[in-house]
């Protein structure tokens, strides 16, 4: 199964990490010391392109824009992270690691969905 996970959630204790979790964010978290954040993978690869994040800009109007845009990229991508993670996925319990301020719209919920329909 794949999950997704707040990474500020997660170092407060109020998410719990399922399987490997792998960071899919480009950049390290702000204000988020490495030893701090149990994770087992940093894929920075399989986030979005950073001119697709510069358009979005987080704007919830254009997140179904964006995540047909995002979804292109990952067909298109032969990265070997995004392999890695497809492999990852099948094999067991995946946890998603983001740090994006909403929750519910954001990279990880579009590549979780596109993990799980590939």
């Amino acid at each position: 199964m794949i999950y997704t996970a707040k990474v500020h959630d997660v170092i407060h204790g109020d998410e719990e990490l399922r399987g490997d979790a792998v960071l899919v964010d480009k950049l390290w978290p702000r204000g988020v010391a490495k030893e701090r954040l149990d994770y087992d993978d940093w894929f920075k690869h399989v986030a979005p392109s950073v001119e697709l994040r510069k358009w979005w800009g987080h704007d919830p109007d254009s997140f179904e824009e964006f995540a047909r845009r995002y979804r292109a990229e990952l067909d298109d991508s032969d990265h070997a992270e995004l392999e890695q993670l497809r492999q990852l996925a099948a094999s067991g319990d995946v946890t998603l690691l983001f740090a994006a301020k909403d929750r519910k719209i954001n990279h990880a919920v579009v590549l979780k969905a596109w993990l799980e329909e590939n």
